[in-house]
């Protein structure tokens, strides 16, 4: 009896849960479905990996992707067709899209000159890992530079002083040199400054008398404080020798010769006759 009760017990569980089952499956199978509405599309060109300023875009550059026709961008393309041979003026990475005004003139070619704003000449100088903040110092990034000279060639009259503020940095990188006595090729890291003609003048000045240092600063502090420079003596709390008090000097003059002793009075006599009297010195 006992197994027959568990047997009934087995195929009513079954049976219930083979009903909830179907029961489930035919709602699903009946009930509406999620209708999904797809929005229009607009293709944008885009770059297919990071490039630098100054590239000239190529097909293997450029790819087109679908873009919600509501969120493309100002100035964007739809044919990479159309931007084969242009030049950049800023860096791109990789999925950015390619608009206008981030390309050079379609006659001014690619490279670094259609980068260079009118009336801006770009400069470039020698650096190394401390003068070039440690690789710190990119392209888009902005430096301070600082100079250390002597306008007299005499070591305490160096001087260290901010010379440009603010100076966008173009290009960043590594080429190889010839040394003077031809030995082996040498990598050199060479930083291009975009700066004005009188900054130009400046800096080749400063690269040329003495030695330049870059100063990294925060693209978003438009400040340029004046700085009066600093010297060996200042920066070892003494004072220059221009500004040193002066040392009291002992009056050299020939004191005045000492006055004679006044001569002693001569011992006199009080002579009475009469109604007279005369005073007789005593010999």
């Amino acid at each position: 009896m006992a197994r027959i009760r568990l047997f009934v017990i087995l195929v009513l569980a079954l049976t219930a849960g083979g009903a909830l089952a179907f029961g489930t499956y035919s709602y699903l199978q009946n009930a509406s479905t999620v209708r999904t509405v797809s929005a229009p599309t607009r293709a944008v060109v885009v770059a297919t990996g990071d490039l630098q300023l100054g590239a000239e875009l190529s097909a293997d550059d450029l790819k087109a992707i679908e873009f919600p026709a509501n969120s493309v961008p100002a100035g964007a393309f739809g044919r990479p067709a159309d931007l084969i041979g242009r030049g950049l003026i800023v860096p791109v990475v990789q999925n950015e899209p390619i608009l206008e005004a981030k390309l050079a003139p379609r006659e001014a070619g690619s490279g670094l000159p259609p980068a260079i704003p009118t009336g801006m000449r770009a400069i470039s100088v020698r650096v190394n890992d401390v003068i070039g903040v440690a690789g710190y110092v990119l392209p888009g990034t902005h430096v301070d530079v600082l100079a250390t000279a002597s306008p007299t060639d005499q070591h305490p009259d160096t001087t260290s002083k901010v010379v440009l503020t603010n100076v966008q940095v173009l290009t960043a990188g590594t080429k190889m040199e010839q040394p003077g006595d031809k030995g082996k090729p040498q990598p050199v890291t060479v930083v291009t400054l975009l700066v004005n003609p009188e900054q130009a003048e400046r800096l080749t000045l400063a690269s040329t008398e003495g030695k330049i240092q870059l100063a990294l600063r925060n693209p978003l502090d438009q400040t340029a404080p004046a700085t009066p420079g600093v010297r060996p003596a200042i920066l070892l709390g003494t004072p220059p020798p221009s500004s040193r008090p002066a040392t009291a000097v002992p009056s050299r003059r020939p004191r005045p010769a000492a006055a004679a002793p006044a001569p002693e009075p001569t011992p006199t006599v009080e002579i009475i006759r009469g109604d007279k009297r005369a005073y007789e010195p005593v010999k």
